[in-house]
């Protein structure tokens, strides 16, 4: 190996060369970032972010703390756009279309990208409420049976169906913390979205119920294209076919997960996988 390959890059220099794709250029583009920045206020928190996230495949994002992994993922549904002063430059395309150009329908986006937050957040009604709500307030409940069916397939694409299927009418407060959050992703799917944003959604889950939602995210992707934020590397490592490292708000690396925990193009990927920081 050449002097040059061991020498530790600058972030400048490793944000100058980020990784615009992994390894297969072929594969079908479902999210496109390009030169991406976005402030809070005069606070830049992203910069010059490029990437294409695959369709149908989990795609996590990993990194310290406040490093803008959260803050990328919801520009991709404009969950950000509720926050006072803030604004976004560069481009971010969902199936080439940009999603910050004037005239866009927000509303409808945000049923093309679901999100699931890292702490489950059911509404205070019935488990069949919590699933219909938003066939309700989308305009997308036909008939009773109609949404019946619907709420059936959601919890059951959510591998919660055979666990409530005879207690629906009852409070979504009364589940455990693993079948609250596996309700709130049943929820987000009730309306079919294309894209599935998930922010840290098992965090706050014992190991059970972790391996629980990590097997979901595993059966789902035959279905949407997943995004995960995480700070577990064991996590990553296991439910994501693709990884970016960001770190102070850039992207440093992004390529295949086994690529990026057993053979990271840079020193910094490297030194946050082992543990040396971060």
């Amino acid at each position: 190996m050449s002097s040059t390959a061991r020498t530790i890059p600058s972030l400048a220099s490793v944000a100058s060369r980020q990784q615009a794709e992994p390894s297969d250029p072929v594969a079908p583009t479902k999210i496109e970032a390009e030169s991406l920045d976005f402030f809070y206020g005069t606070t830049r928190a992203l910069e010059g972010i490029t990437l294409r996230i695959r369709t149908n495949v989990v795609t996590a994002f990993i990194g310290p703390s406040g490093c803008g992994k959260s803050t990328f993922l919801r520009t991709m549904n404009r969950m950000n756009d509720i926050i006072p002063g803030t604004r976004v430059t560069g481009g971010l395309r969902i199936d080439g279309h940009d999603i910050y150009a004037p005239g866009v329908d927000v509303v409808a986006l945000r049923r093309r990208i679901g999100m699931v937050f890292q702490k489950s957040n059911p509404f205070p009604k019935s488990i069949f409420e919590n699933i219909a709500y938003g066939l309700h307030v989308n305009g997308m409940a036909g008939s009773k049976a109609d949404v019946a069916a619907r709420v059936e397939e959601s919890l059951r694409q959510a591998a919660l169906w055979d666990e409530v299927k005879d207690r629906l009418q009852t409070s979504a407060l009364a589940l455990s913390g693993g079948q609250q959050q596996r309700l709130c992703i049943a929820r987000a799917l009730a309306i079919r979205p294309e894209v599935l944003l998930m922010d840290e959604p098992a965090s706050a889950l014992d190991p059970i119920a972790t391996q629980r939602i990590e097997e979901l995210i595993y059966d789902l992707k035959k279905t949407y294209t997943i995004v995960i934020v995480t700070h577990s590397m064991q996590q990553a490592a296991r439910v994501s076919d693709y990884t970016a490292f960001f770190w102070l708000g850039r992207l440093v690396e992004y390529d295949r997960t086994d690529q990026i925990f057993t053979a990271p193009t840079e020193k910094l990927t490297e030194d946050y996988v082992t543990g040396r920081f971060g």
